[in-house]
């Protein structure tokens, strides 16, 4: 109804925002611009936020970076929108959850079609781009991993299941890595199980696309197919030569 009847334009404020705090797309060229604000104006369009634990409200820098995150995830595929997680709720800082005993910085709810973050800890994740630690990756990752399995809507199974398949041979080989001790470009987060390595995969697709790329060519290769986009492309970094 809200994208139907009062679609959420992206205004010029929205775009200082993107330009000052959201360096993929302060980087792209004025073609992948355009297109990215496109497919932003459909996110923050079909998304609730919601501010919760005591945050007053949800502010423009707020829907906007968020939606970025979303969109910059989904860039590669011209008709994923994940339909499924339109109810987006944040929180000021680290929240207590009841079901699971502890605090946690952010989670996505697949019964209930939420996402929900931390927004000091999402900050901290866009302040630091080269750490290869970010939150609205993170839980984006999730969401996405997830909406590709829902049969009830028109993105089911999107992802290529010859590509995850390869993926899925990078992954085990790179997890017989770092039990083994070896360096690896990952966090040992990602040991959690599945689902926590495709989204600290994610993480460094996007924050360390250079250091992903050459420490891992081939598995760096496997998830430029998987997500239909390539960072190095998409939003080059330019390098300063040293005198």
């Amino acid at each position: 109804m809200r994208l139907a009847l009062f679609p959420r334009k992206v205004e010029r404020s929205d775009l200082q925002i993107l330009e000052k705090h959201f360096p993929y797309y302060a980087r792209m060229n004025p073609k992948f611009k355009k297109e990215f604000e496109r497919r932003l104006q459909y996110i923050l369009s079909s998304r609730n936020f919601h501010p919760r634990g005591g945050l007053q409200e949800v502010t423009e820098e707020m829907e906007v970076l968020i939606g970025a995150t979303i969109t910059m995830v989904i860039f590669g595929w011209k008709k994923v929108r994940l339909p499924h997680f339109r109810k987006i709720l944040i929180y000021p800082n680290q929240y207590y959850s009841s079901i699971t005993r502890t605090y946690h910085k952010g989670e996505v709810n697949p019964k209930f079609g939420i996402i929900v973050l931390s927004w000091r800890a999402f900050l901290e994740g866009l302040v630091d781009e080269d750490d290869g630690i970010n939150l609205g990756v993170h839980e984006v990752a999730h969401a996405l991993k997830l909406e590709n399995q829902i049969r009830h809507n028109d993105e089911f199974n999107f992802i290529s299941a010859s590509v995850s398949q390869d993926y899925r041979a990078h992954m085990a080989l790179e997890k017989e890595k770092m039990k083994a001790g070896e360096d690896s470009p990952f966090r040992e987060a990602a040991l959690i199980n599945g689902d926590e390595f495709f989204a600290v995969v994610l993480e460094n697709f996007f924050e360390r696309p250079e250091v992903f790329s050459e420490q891992r060519p081939e598995f760096f290769k496997t998830m430029t197919l998987l997500m239909q986009q390539n960072p190095l492309v998409v939003s080059p970094r330019v390098k300063v030569e040293k005198a």
